[in-house]
């Protein structure tokens, strides 16, 4: 890696950072990311993957959201610019959204977009 990593314009809520902090202790973990990237598939052309990872690979940006290190890799970073990761927790659903503003299209599950 860089001594300069770079950044992404990605936002984490403050209820997603919670949740992600959440997880970690649960885990016993403080070496793992929040990996978020996008790749061919889905009903809609592109799917969204979200996980946790310990690797920081070249080329990936990473912004740190109070103490909560999001990284996306760099062929992911153009689709996912100023997309907002929240935790919803309700009746209806619970789990991670992304709203994603470069998203044209998305399927009816919400899982993919064009």
């Amino acid at each position: 890696m860089s001594e300069t990593t770079p950044t992404h314009e990605v936002i984490l809520t403050d209820v997603a950072a919670a949740k992600v902090r959440s997880l970690l202790e649960q885990e016993n973990r403080d070496d793992l990311r929040l990996r978020v990237s996008v790749s061919p598939g889905g009903c809609s052309g592109l799917i969204y993957s979200l996980y946790f990872d310990e690797r920081l690979l070249e080329g990936d940006a990473v912004r740190d959201f109070g103490g909560v290190e999001v990284v996306v890799d760099r062929m992911s970073v153009p689709y996912l610019n100023g997309a907002t990761i929240d935790f919803a927790d309700t009746i209806e659903k619970q789990g991670f959204t992304i709203d994603n503003p470069n998203a044209g299209s998305t399927c009816a599950c919400g899982e993919s977009f064009s």
